[in-house]
């Protein structure tokens, strides 16, 4: 297995050159970190300084990606042919909940 992501790492960058920026480093990203890691967070922009924002999954998953943040902004350079200057993860917002509909109470009459 590791064999083949060494193959892919190697010769992805050269088939994505059709690619905008932004979908290079899409296709690149399960590559640089492995499919597993890579569902729990999706690239959401290239900024103009070149820093590559992801929204990550849930904070459970921040501190993995935080441990490997320069690992993962070289393979994600080098794989997807782009520079980078830096990679911004962030946790994604859920959206607030409302509170649930509750009709109001019946009003209880005072027998006399």
């Amino acid at each position: 297995m590791q064999n083949m992501r060494d193959f892919l790492r190697s010769n992805l960058g050269r088939s994505l050159r059709d690619l905008n920026e932004l979908d290079r480093l899409a296709a690149a990203w399960p590559v640089a970190c492995g499919s597993a890691l890579a569902a729990h967070a999706e690239l959401t922009e290239l900024d103009p300084d070149r820093v590559v924002h992801l929204t990550v999954s849930s904070s459970e998953w921040m501190q993995p990606f935080l441990q490997m943040r320069t690992a993962l902004q070289n393979d994600l350079a080098r794989i997807a042919s782009v520079r980078l200057t830096g990679i911004h993860f962030e946790v994604k917002s859920r959206p607030k909940r409302s509170a649930p509909f509750a009709p109001p109470a019946p009003r209880l009459r005072k027998k006399k």
